[in-house]
């Protein structure tokens, strides 16, 4: 059994949001401040992106590492009950990242992920913000962030 009960567990997950999250709107204030302005889950575009930059054909996801397995991370933990489940959902979540990222690319636009992990602390905001930003105004394909542990 885990740490708490199911009840718990249950309200637990029903509070997690899928979108404006945290680390999206940590990241998307600091792009704001500097001065980039983006459109939010655009309907039409696979995935529905997280921030999308019409003007330069670019769009940027913020993953969770939990959800989204952020290989290497400390955050993209494996739940001790119902592994079956949780390794399938995983699985699910990864592949249909990698088919969006696909489409998207297949329709000319330039993708980037950004890992909630690199977010969350203020240097790691500024040394995302500035790598992010080069990206955005450069002719990069596609950009990820590292795995930053800045968490001290």
């Amino acid at each position: 059994m885990g740490i708490v009960d199911r009840k718990t567990r249950s309200t637990m997950m029903a509070g997690i949001k899928g979108k404006d999250t945290r680390p999206e709107l940590v990241l998307r204030r600091a792009l704001h401040a500097a001065g980039f302005r983006c459109r939010l889950r655009q309907k039409g575009l696979p995935g529905r992106p997280d921030m999308v930059f019409r003007r330069i054909q670019a769009v940027v996801f913020v993953h969770g590492c939990f959800w989204h397995r952020h290989e290497g991370c400390r955050f993209a933990t494996n739940p001790a009950t119902r592994q079956d489940f949780w390794a399938a959902k995983f699985e699910a979540n990864t592949q249909r990242d990698g088919v969006v990222m696909d489409q998207l690319l297949g329709l000319g636009w330039r993708v980037a992920v950004v890992w909630e992990c690199a977010l969350k602390n203020p240097e790691g905001v500024k040394q995302v913000c500035a790598d992010l930003s080069d990206w955005l105004l450069g002719d990069g394909i596609t950009f990820e962030t590292g795995s930053f542990d800045l968490l001290a």
